[in-house]
């Protein structure tokens, strides 16, 4: 059996990884999060790299918040991935855009991040080795419990949150275990370079978080919409027609995944 190592086992991804992966052929190991070791630790990264003898590194760990976590973090995995002799998959952001094209972005697109957390992704990507595949990815929801972006759908429907979900941000929202599946299967290939993996409908912020409220048995209209600062990238959808190519069973869009 071919083994995977991850980082953020303990994260919303992770989770779905470690879940999916021995079903898919993969003995799966990694590390939970920063309470059991901080990701920037090169010296630690590359040990537990190395103990686990990986065929594949999946590295999913990140901060919104933290720079640091993203670019140091991504910094030590990569050399304990090389160390290891382990194919490397760093998972990235539809944020390293900056969202001034009206059309879905493909991977020959320039990437232009406006928020401080896509600069970071970015940078990390940079730090990536050729042979690496860097996914791209978007919203992820749909998971055994509810994700970050649909808790603040659900309190904001319920008025425990008072929030306005952007009416003039676009992106492609993915289900978890659609996203889990689509990088064990390319954790199997050798495809290399950045690739596009999100949804397959592209959505306003708004109209995602409407979604999220009517699959959790919530009001839809109890949500309010309004446009996004000018630090908001606006049109960040991906345009995903490769790792369709590529992939055995193809994400699937967000209305599909969550209309009753």
């Amino acid at each position: 059996m071919a083994r995977l190592f991850v980082t953020g086992l303990g994260g919303y991804l992770g989770g779905e990884l470690e879940r999916r992966a021995p079903s898919e052929g993969w003995e799966v190991g990694g590390i939970a999060g920063s309470a059991e070791l901080d990701v920037r630790d090169a010296d630690a990264m590359r040990a537990a790299v190395a103990g686990a003898r990986p065929d594949v590194v999946i590295h999913t760990a990140y901060r919104m918040d933290d720079a640091s976590v993203n670019v140091d973090g991504t910094r030590a995995v990569v050399a304990a991935s090389a160390a290891a002799g382990a194919r490397l998959m760093h998972v990235s952001t539809d944020l390293v855009f900056a969202g001034d094209i009206a059309r879905p972005l493909t991977e020959d697109d320039e990437p232009r991040p406006v928020t401080a957390y896509g600069a970071s992704k970015l940078e990390a990507e940079r730090l990536c080795p050729p042979e690496a595949l860097i996914v791209r990815t978007s919203l992820l929801y749909g998971g055994a419990r509810p994700s970050r972006h649909e808790t603040a759908a659900i309190e904001a429907a319920d008025g425990a949150r008072d929030m306005t979900f952007f009416t003039d941000e676009v992106r492609c929202p993915i289900a978890v275990g659609d996203l889990a599946g689509a990088l064990l299967e390319l954790a199997a290939t050798d495809v290399a370079g950045p690739l596009h993996v999100a949804g397959a409908e592209a959505v306003t912020r708004l109209e995602f978080a409407r979604l999220v409220a009517a699959h959790h048995g919530r009001d839809p209209d109890a949500l309010r919409g309004g446009p996004g600062g000018a630090e908001r990238p606006k049109h960040i959808a991906l345009d995903s027609s490769r790792a369709r190519a590529l992939l055995s069973v193809a994400p699937r869009g967000v209305r599909e995944v969550l209309a009753r």
